[in-house]
């Protein structure tokens, strides 16, 4: 689904270059849940960017479905993102004046999709998500579990292609942390959504199926889940954390 090819990306004048990313490659299948993590300054919140098209490259390509996102114009990534995006973040992002209805189908609405049309896939998504019977409050009225999986369901609602997490867990507490990646994971089992996350945490990084660990703007390394239960995982994951070098307590 998701093809990144040795993007680079810099930052600063001629006399002052910073390389955020350093040919950076990987794929993303269908249905895949990735984390990537590193430490601060490692790149991997500039690489999302790029993936979102909140930025460019400055070298390579990404392309997601077979379309090259670095070559569109500035309309074409306004509808794209739109279309094809999905995002979730620290604070949901809710618009207190929308139902949570209308807060939900607000990209379908943008699109001018049919009413009628907007109104079905809004109630499907949310009765996946168990929500049906608060869509006609106002965020200020539900909980914020509530909140969370209204935040989750406008980032899938349209059918985007790819669910983009930037540390979606960094302003929750520890409840409210797990909440959400569960909510995350069931979203990925159960509704097939591919999601790619940025996080610092191991916990967080743990509920995904393979982890991208970056460092000083490159590859550094990979793990696969596989069969193995969380707990587990999050062990491996924080014994690469150590390998990486450095203060451990930087990236979790």
């Amino acid at each position: 689904m998701l093809q990144v090819q040795n993007i680079e990306k810099y930052y600063g004048s001629r006399n002052n270059v910073t390389k955020a990313l350093d040919r950076v490659s990987f794929d993303v299948e269908a249905g895949e849940f990735l984390a990537i993590m590193g430490a601060s300054g490692s790149g991997k919140t500039t690489l999302l960017n790029c993936i979102s098209t909140i930025d460019a490259v400055s070298a390579g390509k990404i392309l997601l479905d077979g379309v090259s996102v670095t070559d569109l114009s500035e309309s074409e990534l306004a509808r794209f993102r739109r279309e094809r995006l999905g995002f979730v973040f620290q604070d949901y992002n809710l618009l207190d004046t929308l139902t949570i209805e209308e807060n939900i189908g607000l990209a379908l609405a943008l699109n001018h999709e049919d009413p009628g049309t907007v109104q079905s896939r809004v109630r499907e998504t949310a009765g996946k998500l168990g929500i049906t019977d608060v869509l006609e409050k106002f965020p200020c009225q539900v909980s914020g579990g509530q909140k969370q999986r209204a935040a989750c369901a406008r980032a899938v609602v349209a059918g985007q292609s790819l669910l983009l997490a930037d540390e979606p867990t960094g302003a929750l507490d520890s409840r409210a942390s797990k909440n959400l990646l569960e909510i995350m994971t069931a979203m990925n089992r159960d509704m097939g959504a591919t999601i790619l996350m940025v996080t610092h945490d191991a916990y967080s990084a743990s509920y995904a199926g393979r982890v991208l660990f970056l460092k000083d703007g490159r590859v550094f390394n990979e793990l696969l889940r596989g069969d193995r239960g969380r707990p587990v995982f999050y062990h491996e994951i924080l014994d690469v954390l150590a390998a990486m070098g450095g203060d451990i307590s930087d990236v979790i």
